[in-house]
């Protein structure tokens, strides 16, 4: 299965060697969750920087930036466009290489936009003496640098293929998303001794319905309209660290096709703008 692919093939980091409590752990949602904003847009833009790819491919990642922001729902489509070009943008470049400019990418438009109090939950999870993993639908290795940089234990993303440490542009499975994250916890819970009903998942969207339901414990952060309803209507605890009017605009119908068309247009005028201007 392609969560399995996904699992077997991320490389598990050991910040907590001998965890006092083995049997239980966390799993975030990355992108609105951990972060805000879509990680792989703020990767996309730095190696936009580092001359990796043109302005045209910059608009498309800024379109569907736009997408994620304003709308508040992940499409599923839009994801897979994201993704599948962000990963054709690498094409041709070493890990070595990635691995590097993301730590650099990181600090420069990464580190600001973590959410403190998805944070603390974190490190409240590693107080514990329980491990904490990311399980987000990003290239494993960005996942893996975040993971790393806030103290947590590992990562589960998305896999791109290189061959002799060059990427191809082409994924090794399908992309880490939806049904995918729930394949890869199952997979994971089983190799690390796991008890689910002890472990606890946190997400913005509802596209991570099942990863949540997997979990004894899940959580709602800034969740999307359809997640929120959800969340009340089983108990589940619900966080939201936007500012009250971000707040209040997700818990809204979704607006039309043409206002998020219009919201995202005046994005990539902005980047457009700020990176030929």
């Amino acid at each position: 299965m392609a969560g399995e692919a996904a699992a077997s093939a991320a490389e598990v980091e050991s910040a907590l060697a001998t965890p006092a409590d083995a049997r239980a752990a966390a799993f975030f949602d990355v992108d609105n969750t951990v972060m805000q904003g879509a990680s792989i847009f703020h990767l996309a833009r730095g190696l936009y920087r580092r001359k990796f790819f043109t302005t045209r491919d910059l608009l498309g990642a800024a379109y569907k930036q736009a997408y994620f922001r304003f709308v508040g729902v992940e499409d599923p489509e839009h994801v897979a466009e994201a993704r599948n070009s962000a990963l054709a943008f690498i094409a041709g470049h070493t890990v070595a290489e990635l691995e590097e400019v993301g730590e650099e990418i990181f600090d420069e438009a990464m580190a600001h936009r973590i959410w403190p109090g998805t944070r603390a939950l974190a490190q409240l999870h590693l107080d514990e003496g329980q491990r904490v993993w990311l399980v987000t639908a990003a290239p494993i290795e960005i996942a893996r640098l975040i993971a790393k940089r806030l103290g947590l234990t590992g990562a589960l993303g998305t896999v791109a293929e290189h061959v002799d440490g060059v990427y191809t542009g082409r994924l090794v499975g399908d992309m880490l998303h939806g049904p995918a994250k729930a394949e890869a916890i199952l997979a994971l819970a089983e190799r690390e001794g796991l008890d689910l009903t002890r472990c606890s998942a946190y997400s913005d969207s509802s596209n991570d319905l099942p990863m949540l339901s997997l979990v004894g414990d899940p959580c709602a952060i800034n969740p999307d309209p359809k997640l929120r309803a959800h969340a009340r209507e089983h108990g589940w605890r619900i966080r939201d660290y936007r500012t009250g009017r971000k707040a209040a605009r997700a818990g809204l119908v979704v607006g039309s096709a043409a206002t998020g068309a219009a919201l995202a247009s005046v994005v990539v005028r902005r980047q457009v703008r700020r990176h030929l201007g």
